[in-house]
């Protein structure tokens, strides 16, 4: 990596112990190992696979599944961690770092760190407020949080939640447009800042585990996001809605025609396909294989970034998600030209975390310890 790929602007730091607003309550200390401890936890939190232990600890085996589930044999799923490993980092050091400013912004807009939240579903099988758990953490933490279309909590008791903070909507687009443009025009009203298309699921991939366990979710977490609480109330059977098909570059322009907001697609992989977002005037890329959950034997997402970054000539904003799960993952994917990282299951893992003894501020502080284990070796290296 040269020098240039990726340069950290120094005005403050998080020093070596970390203080969070008094607000939020929370109690942890940063030992020499950096390990954090909270009332009543069984033991410090080390890394966020700790997390990951007492997440599965906890969770009932089909949610479980359900979370870490990959597509058929897991190969993409297992490669998107195990690629961050092969990347060696080249630091240079005798750099001043006594103050580091983590904060950058996405689509013009700030965010305290490099590190946000990717759109995942049913956030209540972790907890039962799910997404409002979630977007409470996101405000707190000064990060942009996806909204999932398949959330169990109504967009609208997520914004009333948190109505603060950053938030991003995630579109499975609909076959009839008319429903896809009653739910941008929502989308806008209530205050969401961007519109993430995903376009690697034309079809749900094979999740061979939620087939084996026969996973039958309750309707009423069924898309409760795109429903008004008193929608959810009128409607007794909510059936998952369907994903179009059919769906086409050419119709980025009818999204484009319903909108003003930024358009993001989720999905890319390849230079080709990174072009042709160009050249369709979107605003941003999400370098995803999907959590490797949709079509197996795909490239690893970090291994991906380069060549999407290099397509799009700095036109358009990139980000990536997929096996961040480390802060010297973080710190790769900016050093190969990604703007900022999501994080799909560790946010998930962060929910759960004593989820039979935690109050509802301390599972957001949870949520918050998860980004700040992420944050701690950025300025470890100046490449």
């Amino acid at each position: 990596m040269q020098k240039d790929q990726y340069r950290i602007q120094t005005t403050s730091y998080y020093s070596s112990i970390f203080t969070l607003s008094s607000t939020l309550k929370c109690s942890y200390q940063v030992l020499f190992g950096f390990a954090y401890s909270y009332e009543g936890a069984d033991m410090p939190l080390a890394c966020l696979t700790d997390f990951e232990a007492h997440a599965r600890e906890r969770l009932s085996k089909s949610s479980w599944d359900y979370i870490e589930g990959g597509a058929d044999e897991g190969i993409t799923r297992d490669d998107n961690v195990a690629a961050f490993k092969k990347i060696r980092l080249r630091p240079r050091y005798l750099r001043d770092v006594s103050e580091v400013d983590l904060r950058t912004t996405i689509q013009g807009e700030e965010i305290s760190a490099p590190i946000c939240i990717a759109p995942t579903g049913f956030h209540c099988l972790a907890w039962p407020d799910g997404e409002m758990s979630t977007a409470r953490a996101a405000q707190a933490a000064g990060t942009c949080y996806i909204t999932s279309s398949y959330a169990s909590c109504s967009l609208e008791d997520i914004v009333t939640t948190a109505p603060r903070g950053l938030r991003w909507f995630q579109l499975y687009v609909h076959p009839e447009r008319q429903l896809n443009k009653q739910l941008i025009q929502r989308v806008e009203a209530l205050g969401f800042r961007a519109l993430v298309i995903t376009v690697d699921v034309p079809i749900l991939g094979n999740r061979r585990q939620d087939i084996r366990n026969q996973l039958n979710l309750m309707m009423n977490l069924m898309q409760a996001s795109i429903h008004s609480t008193k929608e959810r109330n009128s409607i007794p059977h909510l059936q998952m809605s369907p994903i179009s098909t059919s769906l086409c570059w050419n119709d980025l322009s009818w999204f484009q025609s319903m909108t003003r907001l930024p358009i993001i697609l989720k999905g890319i992989l390849t230079k080709e396909d990174a072009e042709l977002a160009v050249k369709h005037n979107v605003h941003g890329i999400i370098v995803s294989n999907h959590g490797g959950r949709q079509l197996d034997g795909v490239a690893a997402s970090i291994d991906a970034l380069t060549e999407v970054v290099a397509a799009v000539k700095g036109k358009i904003e990139v980000y990536l998600d997929g096996g961040v799960r480390t802060g010297n993952d973080v710190l790769k994917a900016l050093a190969l030209g990604a703007k900022c990282v999501f994080l799909g299951r560790p946010i998930l893992w962060g929910l759960a975390y004593k989820v039979r003894a935690a109050t509802p501020g301390q599972r957001s502080e949870l949520l918050i310890l998860v980004h700040t284990f992420l944050q701690r070796p950025l300025p470890l290296s100046f490449l």
